[in-house]
């Protein structure tokens, strides 16, 4: 049986669907303006992190001539400028992000022909499998055979130490205007494109800055209005909003647990690569 959460997350994303939109990014917009937006991978290794995003089934786009990768639900952006990232996602406040498929044996015997190593779910579970880039990204993949694509994003998975889940469900839904709702008996929030989920953590984990993947992303309709919310609930940014490279209008903020996020408004993506 399909848990609440996960039925939650999969109508949020169903009207890009339904529309006949799935290659379309991102997820519609919540009330307040926000969807999911994307990954950040500062890989030491970009092309062999594209090598598996394509062959996972994403398109190439080179905004402001960045490498970018689009999947329903989540873009993947693979450098930021000169940085690189040290440490995987395990030991990291962003434990692992994951994906879902149609069909997890028919997508996992595709990615391996194509170079991919695809690792096992647990207990040998047929329903799940995982992937981690050479870099230390793991990647969970589940399957829903119900849904029209052969694969989207579904969910950013966090952890924090026990007194804090409760904490840091309110935090996500109400900075970015997410619905709390329980997935195997854990709690979540959904978001367009997204479900954010809450692990329990012996002790506090690594910020993500830095890291391999240093931070996740929303979409918002109207930065500017978007930054004003954010200051009325007193929350500080990292830096004043600016332009980036592709003409995107950008800032960052951390959350109370230390995941850096990047506040994006936008611009048109250009012609696809590949």
């Amino acid at each position: 049986m399909k848990s609440m959460g996960r039925a939650c997350a999969a109508l949020l994303f169903a009207s890009a669907l339904t529309a006949g939109t799935a290659s379309a990014q991102p997820a519609p917009f919540n009330a307040i303006g926000v969807t999911m937006g994307h990954w950040h991978i500062i890989s030491k290794d970009v092309d062999a992190n594209k090598k598996i995003f394509l062959a996972l089934g994403g398109k190439l786009f080179m905004p402001g001539g960045n490498p970018l990768i689009m999947f329903p639900g989540v873009y993947i952006n693979l450098n930021l400028n000169a940085e690189k990232g040290d440490g995987g996602t395990v030991g990291s406040v962003v434990n692992h992000v994951g994906f879902i498929v149609d069909d997890v044996q028919k997508r996992v015997a595709q990615w391996k022909a194509a170079g991919v190593d695809v690792l096992p779910g647990n207990n040998n579970r047929l329903d799940q499998a995982f992937v981690v880039t050479p870099d230390g990204v793991r990647i969970e993949i589940l399957e829903d055979k119900t849904q029209r694509v052969p694969i989207r994003h579904e969910h950013v998975h966090l952890s924090v130490t026990e007194a804090d889940v409760p904490k840091a469900q309110a935090w996500y839904a109400k900075t970015f205007g997410g619905q709390t709702a329980t997935r195997n008996n854990a709690p979540v929030v959904n978001l367009p494109g997204a479900q954010i989920r809450f692990a329990t953590a012996d002790t506090k984990q690594a910020p993500t800055r830095g890291r391999v993947l240093d931070h996740i992303g929303f979409d918002v309709k109207d930065h500017a209005a978007f930054v004003k919310r954010l200051q009325a609930a007193g929350i500080k940014l990292d830096e004043p909003p600016r332009k980036s490279a592709a003409g995107n209008t950008v800032t960052y903020i951390t959350d109370p647990w230390g995941t850096r996020v990047e506040i994006v408004q936008r611009v048109a993506l250009g012609p696809q690569v590949q």
